[in-house]
């Protein structure tokens, strides 16, 4: 038999970021245990600040019946001279029957004892208080905390429980709050708890009470008042997908309105504006034209029908924010850029200062200066937006605001009068910070970029801080991704191996080795290509990331075009005759010795190919895969294996000739179609 279920689980204002974190397993952890009590069917989730819900359409009263199958000890061991062993009592016991009541049955070959169980499936009331308390107490949250008498604890105080199967209540015991069919709605509603008759009911009662519980439904509702806010006013408003999911998380009855702040705060950088908005007060910036304007939009959880007082609060409530950032920017302005101070702020244990890790950048940006062959004319700027990057840590905008490091040395940097190419280098010195993220802008500010990561990467593994598992507090793997992206945007030769080496020389000991496994690791990642490519283009030794990209690439689209299996075939039986021979070795092959016409017409064909200049890896690839007719009719007329042994290996070095050209790509055989 099936019946609506209903559980709703209140709570103490949930905090949004938490909740956010473990939302993706909330319902994988809820279906779980739901599998383990033999009850999974359909379900939603509903959440709102103050509220956990589980809905099912359709929920099962009872488990299903079931029959439990038990195997015994081997009969030979339970019974000797026809006498019941300790192993047939032992068993009988464990079925809960007595022996006579134990039968046999075959397992694995051998005669065993066997007793069949059956099991009559529980009521779900009596199972839910354990599958609710199961689930409430797997969610993880981070911070929790306890409360009243509980030795338990849950990210926030439980205040009520109402679990009704059909029209009936459902006896739960969750953190010593018992079910009640009663319900809360919005605050300013109705502050005392509803009764509720059954399960359906109850969402009329809360959609009466001012709560909207459907998080997508206050997502469309927050989204249609942006729109209409946009169209009345004529103003864009830059919506922060991880702030509208804040948003419908802290809200029940959401309402957008729009807020002004004093014109003369337009003066500040506006990612200050857009910082103490968001961080502080969850608003969201509104723009004209691309320009930033005095307004903002709040999203109001107030049950009203004049929002006025509300939208003076959120105003008044901006101002010294504003007041605070203004200040502290003027101060900056007043003090300028300058480094003094940072040989006092430690970078991390072993590796001294920032003021360290700023001489360690430079030498770095410097040999890759001359390793990229920038205009001479560039140094300068190369070597002041270095030296400068760190400075507006001792900033009092960066005390504050941590997250506009390097911004706001950006706009330091240009109201004291730095090139707009210093500047530049400032602000985009973290770039690629991200997947999705931009990547500096000009040559400078990627060497820069480049710097800063690769010290980060050295300094931190010649100090054994490696990245383990899911652990990377330092964000090494984004630090070699952005490294990859860097140079394959700037066309930027960069030898894992090589280049490495030489950077890493004036640090502590490095496991090379190590570091080169981790780039590895990282590339191996990055190219979202079958993996057997990446390992075939890394086989062949290849250790360049401009190269590894085009061989990646270029190996990727022969792997997916047509034909590539049969010629696939041919090639691995080219891998397979030379998988003996020295391939670092030159090939030597005397066309005197050929004894077939295939010999000659392969020779042929593939010195043409071998001679000619190519203009990218998969061209080239293309003309030495192009060889599959030849290969096939050598193999179909040739004996390799001759008795004499200068044509054997002759013949062998023709073969081998070819391989070793695509081995300059890859190396095919690694390929798995």
């Amino acid at each position: 038999m099936l019946k609506p279920l209903l559980i709703e689980i209140g709570v103490e204002e949930l905090p949004a970021v938490p909740l956010l974190k473990e939302l993706k397993n909330i319902e994988k952890k809820y279906a779980n245990i739901l599998d383990k009590y033999s009850l999974l069917g359909k379900f939603e989730f509903y959440y709102t600040p103050r509220r956990l819900v589980i809905w099912h359409r359709e929920f099962k009263t009872s488990q299903e019946d079931s029959i439990e199958e038990l195997y015994g000890a081997p009969v030979a061991v339970a019974y000797r001279d026809g006498k019941p062993t300790p192993a047939a009592n032992g068993f009988a016991k464990k079925c809960g029957v007595s022996l006579d009541k134990i039968g046999r049955s075959q397992k694995a070959g051998k005669e065993v004892l066997y007793f069949k169980k059956e099991l009559k499936g529980k009521k779900s009331t009596e199972l839910l208080t354990d599958i609710i308390n199961e689930w409430v107490k797997s969610l993880d949250f981070g911070k929790s905390m306890r409360w009243a008498n509980n030795t338990e604890s849950f990210i926030r105080p439980i205040r009520w429980v109402n679990v009704m199967l059909g029209d009936e209540l459902v006896d739960v015991d969750l953190f010593s709050v018992k079910s009640t069919k009663q319900t809360f709605t919005h605050r300013i509603s109705n502050f005392n708890a509803l009764d509720v008759n059954g399960a359906k009911e109850y969402f009329k009662i809360l959609e009466n009470g001012g709560v909207t519980l459907f998080q997508e439904k206050r997502r469309d509702k927050i989204l249609n008042d942006f729109k209409d806010l946009e169209s009345k006013n004529n103003i864009q408003i830059e919506i922060d997908a991880d702030l509208l999911d804040e948003v419908v998380a802290i809200t029940e009855n959401p309402t957008a309105l729009l807020g002004t702040f004093d014109e003369a705060f337009l003066r500040l950088p506006p990612e200050v504006i857009i910082t103490s908005m968001k961080e502080h007060q969850r608003y969201f910036p509104v723009f004209k034209d691309g320009k930033i304007m005095n307004k903002f939009v709040v999203v109001s959880n107030a049950l009203t029908d004049d929002f006025s007082k509300v939208i003076k609060g959120n105003e008044t409530v901006l101002r010294p924010r504003l007041a605070d950032g203004l200040f502290f920017y003027d101060n900056d302005l007043k003090n300028a850029l300058s480094t003094d101070g940072l040989q006092k702020v430690a970078f991390f244990k072993g590796l001294g200062s920032v003021k360290d890790k700023i001489i360690r950048e430079t030498k770095i940006a410097n040999i890759l200066f001359e390793k990229y062959n920038l205009e001479i004319s560039q140094k300068e700027n190369l070597n002041r937006a270095i030296s400068l990057a760190k400075a507006d840590l001792m900033s009092e905008m960066v005390y504050e605001f941590t997250e506009l490091q390097g911004l706001m040395g950006y706009y330091y940097a240009k109201e004291a009068g730095e090139s707009d190419v210093v500047a530049l280098a400032i602000k985009e010195q973290y770039l690629p910070d991200g997947e999705d993220s931009d990547l500096p802008s000009s040559e400078v500010s990627a060497i820069v970029a480049m710097s800063i990561k690769l010290d980060t990467l050295l300094a931190l593994f010649s100090v054994n801080q490696v990245p383990t598992g899911s652990r990377d507090p330092f964000a090494l793997r984004r630090a070699v991704n952005g490294l990859i992206r860097i140079t394959h945007e700037f066309n930027f030769d960069f030898d894992i191996v090589d280049t490495l080496k030489d950077l890493s020389v004036g640090y502590e000991y490095i496991d090379m080795k190590k570091l080169e496994s981790f780039f590895l690791e990282r590339v191996k990642q990055y190219f979202k290509v079958n993996a057997s490519v990446i390992e075939a283009v890394l086989s062949s030794g290849e250790r360049d990331l401009v190269n590894l990209k085009s061989k990646i690439s270029a190996l990727d689209s022969m792997v997916n075009s047509e034909g590539f299996a049969q010629s696939f075939s041919t090639f691995k039986r080219v891998a397979n005759i030379t998988k003996d021979i020295d391939l670092s070795l030159e090939m030597k092959v005397d066309s005197k010795l050929f004894e077939q016409e295939a010999e000659t017409i392969l020779y042929n064909k593939y010195s043409d190919v071998h001679s000619k200049d190519y203009d990218s890896y998969e061209e080239q690839l293309d003309a030495l895969l192009g060889l599959k007719p030849e290969l096939d009719k050598f193999f179909e007329d040739v004996m390799v294996n001759a008795e004499d042994e200068n044509i054997k290996n002759n013949r062998k070095s023709l073969v081998a000739s070819i391989y070793k050209s695509i081995l300059n790509i890859a190396d095919i055989k690694e390929v798995s179609i």
